[in-house]
This record gives C-alpha cells, structure tokens and sequence, in this order.
C-alpha cells in the first residue's frame, strides 16, 4: 500500500500566519491566564493582516505589529539585503471590553473533535509516513537553524511517499523544495540539501529496523524547479488554518472540523482535539493496535453530546468524565504551563497533537 504525508517549514507563508495567530494568543495568556482570543491572519508580500480579536481581564492591550515582527524575525525572514525584513500590519483586531470568562470558561461553540494514534513510540503513535515528514521537517530546521543549510530558507515543503508492507515500510521517494541563498552555488546547495536528509533517514532506520529501504535505493527530487529565490510572503499568500492535515495526522487520518491556530488554550476546538489524541495514545499504550476517538460537543454544555472510541485489539478507553470541559480545562492547563506555552515558546508547530 502506497503512503504518502507532507510538511512545511516554519517560514511558509501559511505557517508564518499559523505561528502570528499562536503568538498573539501566546501574549494573551501571558496577561491573564484566563484570556478570550481568536485570531486569524493573513499575509501576502510585506503586508500582514491581523482580524478577529480578544477581552483580557486587566484591560491591557496587545502589542500587534510588534508581535508580528518578532514572529518574523524568529521565523528567519530577511530582504534581497540581508536585513530582517519588516511588514506593513494592517491590525483589526477586536479589543473586547467585556470580561472574557464568558467565552473562556465555558464551551461556547459547536465542535466535533477527532483523535488518533497507532503503530508505537518509535513513530510517535503517528502513522510512519506522517512520522518521517516530521522527522525530516525537523532535521531541516535545525539545519537552517545551525548546520549545513544555514542561510537557506526559511521557507520550504516536503513531501514522502513510502510503500507499506506488513510491518516494513520501504521509503520509495523524497521530493523537497527549499528556499535557496541566490549566493550559494545551485549544485553546492543540492549536495548540503541531500547531505541533511541522508542523515536524517539513516538515523531513523538505525532507531528502527522497520525502515527497509537503503538510502541509494530512494527517489530524490530536491528544488526540481530550479532554485527558489522568492519565497515566503514574496512568493505566496499566507492564511492561519490552511495546513490542517499537516497539524494534525496527514492525510489518511480524517480529522474534526476546527482549526487549532489562533485560539485561546481553553477554545472546545482545540482543547477537544488534544483531548481526544490523549485518549486515543493511552487506547494504543494499554494495548490497542489502533485506535480512533471521535468527540462532539454542544454550546453551553461542558458533557460532550457524545464519545466514540474505535479501537483495533486492546486497550482501554477512558471514561467520559475525562471530556468534560471543565476537566479538561485543568488537565491541560498543567501541561500547557510544563510545557511553556504561557512564554509563546510553540510558536512553529502550535498544534501540540505532535508532542502528545
């Protein structure tokens, strides 16, 4: 069976949009734990659109445009000149005077949430084609960020297609396009690109036998278009909530019908969808094969309407208790602050479903 899963880089122009939204809301929180918001943006040459809005308990106010220039600077965002870049922002958002805690305490919107997990650790219960873009995604980062693609970048996507069979998995292509420096020779660039993800697979078939595949015997694709210079804003517009199966299980695994970017921590959306990939992780630890947890919720009712659990062999299901909202919003508040989310510290993957 043919598998295939893609990602993008932190200075894609959807994920740069993903990682402002998280940031803002990141800022929120920062101010009061018990923030209202919900944001969208967008972005498109050097101009950046900020909608939606957010109430804080203390009346203060969100430095927007700041923000956003301190996302881009993060992300790696830099003009022909070698300078950071900086954006035009066009900030709309809405500062509600009302007390938040008549959105944030409660479930104030519909929301069906689905979770999943299968396989085991060494694929992070995720699918392994969804697993290996990430492992790849995250190799490249980190080469941008201080290896040998350093100056390349930020913005770039990959794609694996890999063969399933019984419990092996033969890697049959890798395709890559990367942001390339215009000063960096095109075959100089290629040669570092494959270098990095050669690495990358060879340690994850040394951590896993079930990798069948020898390097040699992958399909590469790296830039086949040639080198990309514009890239970023400059090359493609930008939107919060446009890489959904890439937040959450790649495109085998149906997801629910929110996005995740954007919204306050405690938002039925969000908290929902880590709930249910909670549940589904532990179904898998207690000795399911696989399984799926689908999770609906009404306004103004912290009890879910429903739970299903589709689970493969074993395992245990949690009790519905564990999907009150009000539940949820304490066992989860711990991890967000264990985890730092109160600092903005997520901003490149805000999903959260990859650690979980």
């Amino acid at each position: 069976m043919m598998r295939f899963s893609e990602m993008v880089l932190p200075g894609h122009p959807d994920k740069f949009c993903d990682q402002v939204a998280e940031a803002i809301v990141a800022r929120c929180e920062a101010f009061d734990p018990e923030a209202y918001c919900q944001v969208e943006v967008g972005a498109w040459c050097d101009q950046v659109w900020v909608s939606g809005g957010f109430a804080l308990r203390a009346g203060e106010d969100i430095p927007v445009q700041a923000i956003v220039q301190e996302v881009a600077a993060q992300v790696g965002y830099r003009n022909p000149a070698g300078d950071l870049r900086s954006f035009q922002v066009m900030d709309h958002a809405c500062r509600y005077p009302e007390d938040p805690l008549q959105w944030s305490r409660k479930v104030n919107d519909q929301a069906i949430c689905v979770g999943w997990a299968g396989y085991d650790r060494l694929t992070r219960f995720h699918t392994p084609e969804h697993f290996l873009a990430h492992s790849l995604r995250e190799a490249l980062w980190m080469a941008i960020q201080g290896g040998d693609l350093v100056g390349q970048g930020p913005d770039g996507k990959l794609l694996v297609l890999l063969a399933e069979e019984g419990k092996s998995w033969r890697l049959e292509q890798v395709l890559v396009t990367l942001q390339q420096d215009p000063g960096l020779d095109y075959l100089v660039f290629i040669h570092r690109l494959e270098a990095v993800l050669r690495r990358a697979y060879e340690a994850t078939r040394r951590a896993d036998p079930r990798w069948s595949a020898s390097w040699e015997e992958v399909a590469l694709s790296l830039n086949p278009n040639g080198p990309l210079l514009d890239a970023g804003p400059e090359g493609d517009n930008g939107q919060t909530g446009r890489k959904l199966a890439m937040d959450f299980y790649g495109p085998r695994i149906g997801q629910g019908g929110g996005a995740l970017s954007g919204k306050h921590f405690t938002h039925i959306d969000r908290i929902g969808s880590y709930a249910a990939r909670e549940a589904a992780v532990q179904a898998v630890q207690s000795g399911a094969r696989e399984c799926r947890v689908q999770v609906a919720y009404a306004p103004n009712c912290p009890e879910p309407l429903e739970v299903s659990f589709e689970i493969e062999g074993g395992g245990r299901p949690l009790p519905r208790g564990f999907f009150n909202h009000e539940a949820l919003r304490g066992h989860f508040r711990q991890i967000k602050i264990q985890e730092g989310w109160a600092h903005g510290t997520h901003f490149w993957d805000p999903s959260a479903i990859w650690n979980l």
